[in-house]
């Protein structure tokens, strides 16, 4: 699927401006979520672009304009503070006290612009103890439990890559807190902060699981819970070609249809009682020799329509080709690019891919032109390397 290659805003963010600091992970991440909703996000790159947050083409950077700034000029400064008093809301994801250190803290912007929605993006937050700190995903996680949670029994820890973190606990919720705040504003509030750390978005997230432990229905060691992989009805197989299947027969009923779909068990293993976790080892043994009978698309062509609950483990070349993410246009082709499609979906105001990833500074001159800066005075800032 081709997505619209057209500029012109779409979504039900149209007519919102963000600025966005340049940064790496969850801040650009909430910044895509806000640019594919239909805002026109304006970000501002370094001058001189490096490191992991500079990746040419880095689609978390889609759908949106760059500029280039020097934010240790005051000169550079001066063109970000121009830029916030026509602006909706800023994302920062800088430790706590650099934009003050800057002249573009809080106070600095709601100066200019007292409906500005000023969204902060941290890992521990902008106080306590180790809000000074540097921090990576892994870590955030340790701290609120979810890292403890995650892996086989008796085994280590496993990150989760950086998605529940940064993205899932960070991103996702400093653009869900920018909306809210937005929509504060509209109805008449003044501006605010919106302090997003990755340690509450994340606690936030598993606040089901706390629910469990409370009545008894979660144990802390991991591996051993019936959505951790210690239930051999929720986990993965190994197939006879080595690759996976995904088994979520949770229900009684859905459980009852892989049984009746795959015969199982095979001669030899016992049907033993689900609901008894002493049975859970002997079961999972039983289901991992039968699985091992079959190839992973052979076990798909069986199970994959079915309520047995049973999905292929796809690797990421393969998932946009399955037939129904295919369908539904999960993911989407723009500037020669397969990726993921903006989500979610709405049936007045559609998102698109409009834009590919900019280059540093592509669109520098553009739009100060749109905040007022005349020729002579993009060139004086351009000499004074205050931009490029």
């Amino acid at each position: 699927m081709t997505d619209d290659a057209s500029p012109t805003p779409v979504g039900p963010l149209t007519g919102v401006r963000v600025i966005e600091l340049a940064g790496i992970g969850p801040g650009p991440f909430t910044a895509m979520m806000l640019a594919d909703l239909g805002a026109d996000v304006i970000r501002v790159d370094r001058t001189a672009p490096a490191g992991f947050g500079s990746l040419p083409g880095d689609l978390l950077h889609r759908n949106r304009r760059s500029m280039a700034v020097d934010l240790k000029s005051e000169a550079g400064r001066e063109v970000v503070r121009a830029l916030v008093r026509t602006a909706d809301a800023l994302i920062e994801g800088f430790r706590p006290g650099v934009t003050e250190r800057l002249g573009l803290g809080p106070d600095d912007c709601l100066a200019v612009n007292p409906r500005l929605v000023y969204g902060r993006m941290t890992g521990w937050g902008q106080d306590g103890p180790l809000a000074p700190y540097a921090g990576h995903d892994i870590d955030y996680l340790a701290l609120t439990g979810a890292l403890h949670g995650i892996g086989r029994a008796g085994e280590r820890p496993v990150p989760p890559m950086n998605l529940l973190g940064d993205f899932g606990g960070g991103g996702m919720m400093l653009a869900l807190g920018i909306v809210s705040a937005l929509y504060a504003v509209r109805a008449g509030a003044a501006g605010q902060v919106v302090d997003a750390a990755i340690v509450d978005g994340v606690s936030v997230l598993a606040t089901q699981i706390h629910a469990l432990r409370r009545f008894g229905m979660w144990q802390d060691p991991r591996g051993v819970n019936l959505l951790d992989g210690g239930a051999p009805f929720y986990d993965t197989y190994e197939c006879a070609d080595g690759r996976h299947l995904a088994v979520g027969a949770l229900e009684p009923q859905f459980y009852d249809e892989l049984v009746r779909l795959t015969g199982f068990p095979l001669p030899g293993d016992e049907a033993l009682d689900r609901t008894d976790p002493a049975n859970w080892p002997a079961l999972r043994e039983a289901w991992a020799r039968l699985f091992r009978t079959r190839t992973r698309d052979e076990w798909t062509e069986l199970l994959g329509t079915s309520d047995a609950c049973v999905a292929p483990v796809l690797d990421w070349r393969e998932a946009p080709d399955h037939p129904h993410l295919a369908a539904r246009g999960v993911f989407v082709e723009h500037d020669g690019v397969t990726q993921p499609a903006p989500a979610p979906r709405f049936s007045g105001t559609p998102t698109s891919v409009r834009r590919p990833p900019p280059q540093a500074g592509e669109h520098t001159d553009e739009v100060l032109a749109e905040a007022g800066f005349d020729a002579d005075r993009i060139a004086a800032l351009r000499a004074a390397g205050a931009i490029a």
